[in-house]
């Protein structure tokens, strides 16, 4: 599906950004020369142009490099603002509040300067903010670690007491831009020694090619009872313009082929049995199923031919 162009949230947010710049800069006044003034209202400006322009073309190009570091840079520069203005505002209020005692006591409203230490404290702020946030960009999505859950079911079958599954979701390797992290993260799975590899959906942003990067990294990834995976949303090329239907075909089609290629058998509104001394559970996986993401998935498809006493184990990317 091709995405419309969001006119009015994005109209909303470039007022609302605008509004509270042109507030920070009252407040920013005594702190910085005059002449930094127009560079900073052209920043956000330039900055909404072009998040604005790489966005009305997302379903033609993708996520291209200006879009990322518009959107990115955008985020960031409007909380950081906002948590510079929340300090402001509360100063202004006391502002307002000792002006209206001393009109009440004096008889008439002055409203006292701006505590020069109340921008600080707000410039300070922003900028932990803006740390923050390129910490997030730039390593936390490489900041792996690993969640361990037990789980307790009365009807699995003894043969399975103690198996350990590992999981992981939403790769998108359009995304990654560090092999060297990403393999740290492959050695993170294989020190698991799980009994088995599940992969949940969203390989990739948008097209196949994404994966070919990291294809010998996720390649690593074994597991006794096998490598098993499911599509996301974004892993059938919706977001993106294609020449035709048939190119939108085709690069699914490469995209399950990659799967393969990794290792991952991917399960296609269908399940497999897997058997331990004897005794089996059944691991089913259906295509994407998400409101207003695409429902794909075909869970009465998935279970034909299972029986309502099985031990079953659902792989869904909702």
């Amino acid at each position: 599906m091709k995405r419309k162009f969001p006119l009015v949230p994005v109209s909303l947010f470039a007022v609302v950004l605008l509004l509270i710049n042109g507030y920070a800069l009252n407040a920013l006044a005594p702190v910085i020369p005059i002449s930094a003034f127009p560079w900073l209202w052209t920043f956000p400006i330039v900055l909404l142009v072009l998040f604005a322009y790489s966005l009305s073309r997302l379903s033609v190009d993708g996520q291209t490099n200006v879009f990322k570091i518009s959107a990115h840079a955008l985020l960031v520069y409007f909380v950081s603002l906002l948590v510079f203005v929340l300090t402001e505002v509360v100063t202004d209020v006391y502002r307002l509040i000792t002006g209206g005692i001393k009109y009440l006591s004096e008889g008439n409203f002055t409203y006292p300067e701006r505590p020069i230490i109340g921008v600080y404290l707000g410039i300070l702020l922003a900028s932990i903010i803006i740390l923050a946030f390129a910490y997030g960009i730039f390593r936390g999505k490489y900041a792996y670690r690993v969640i361990k859950h037990t789980l307790y079911f009365d009807d699995l079958p003894d043969a399975f007491d103690g198996f350990k599954l590992a999981q992981i979701s939403d790769v998108h390797a359009g995304s990654l831009n560090n092999p060297k992290a990403v393999q740290k993260g492959i050695d993170m799975i294989n020190r698991q020694q799980a009994d088995l590899f599940v992969f949940t959906g969203d390989l990739v942003n948008n097209k196949a090619e994404e994966i070919i990067p990291y294809i010998n990294h996720f390649s690593q990834i074994k597991a006794p009872f096998g490598q098993f995976s499911v599509l996301g949303n974004h892993d059938y090329g919706d977001y993106v313009k294609w020449d035709s239907d048939a190119a939108k075909r085709d690069n699914l089609q490469q995209l399950k082929k990659y799967h393969a290629e990794i290792g991952f058998k991917l399960l296609l509104d269908e399940h497999v049995s897997l058997e331990k001394n004897g005794q089996k559970i059944t691991l089913a996986g259906i295509e994407n199923w998400g409101l207003g993401f695409g429902e794909r998935g075909d869970l009465e498809k998935a279970l034909h031919g299972t029986t309502k006493d099985e031990f079953k184990i659902l792989l869904s990317h909702d």
